[in-house]
């Protein structure tokens, strides 16, 4: 395993929350991939991959800037996303981008707008995004643009080597914590459809929230 600064007491929670924020969707065709921006440039990476697999026909790269990423994106995320998708090959007439959304919610909304008339209509989804992003995009999606089928992918990968690749074990925990809060906060806000919420994953994000993982939550 490589080494994290996540305190071993914790590992077991956070793999919790990891596992969890997954919807392990079997992969199928879809009218649209839409790929959604953050701070991570391997979704763009894997946006790239499922087109080149076939998987879709045209891709939405959404995102403006948010304070995580206004460094490493200065032209926006989508902007970034789409000359990444291009240099690794996928055409530009395959490409749409939406710059301005600054959250999930503007995300789906955005896209959905942008694609209304397209032909053909989008009666397909797929939702590229961080591992511990899916669900809450997800639970999203199906509560702001329900008569889509949408599913979730993201680059394969365990937990400790996402780790090590963004390179911030405390980044990516707290992005954790803060992804799990929203599942029931959007939800109670009217935003995104219910998610159950196992009782051992509100456990664990209690541990990890009163061991300090708290940069990401919502009224903190």
């Amino acid at each position: 395993m490589p080494n994290t600064t996540i305190p071993a007491e914790l590992r077991a929670d956070v793999e919790t929350l990891w596992e969890f924020n997954q919807m392990h969707h079997e992969l199928r065709p879809v009218d649209l991939g839409i790929g959604l921006g953050s701070h991570d440039l391997g979704v763009a990476t894997y946006t790239a991959e499922l087109y080149h697999q076939g998987y879709f026909p045209r891709i939405v790269f959404t995102g403006a800037n948010a304070p995580t990423t206004i460094e490493r994106f200065p032209r926006g995320e989508a902007v970034h996303y789409r000359e990444h998708a291009l240099s690794l090959g996928v055409p530009d007439k395959a490409i749409l981008i939406e710059p301005n959304a600054t959250n999930t919610g503007e995300n789906i909304d955005f896209t959905r707008a942008l694609v209304e008339r397209c032909e053909p209509p989008v009666r397909s989804v797929m939702l590229i995004s961080r591992p511990y992003q899916q669900r809450r995009a997800y639970a999203m999606c199906r509560f702001r643009w329900s008569n889509v089928n949408a599913i979730c992918a993201s680059q394969p990968s365990d937990l400790y080597s996402y780790i090590e690749t963004i390179g911030e074990p405390d980044r990516v925990v707290n992005m954790l914590v803060g992804d799990t809060q929203r599942i029931w906060l959007y939800a109670e806000a009217g935003w995104a459809e219910p998610q159950a919420i196992p009782g051992e994953v509100r456990k664990s994000f209690d541990r990890l929230r009163s061991a300090g993982y708290t940069d990401r939550l919502v009224g903190e």
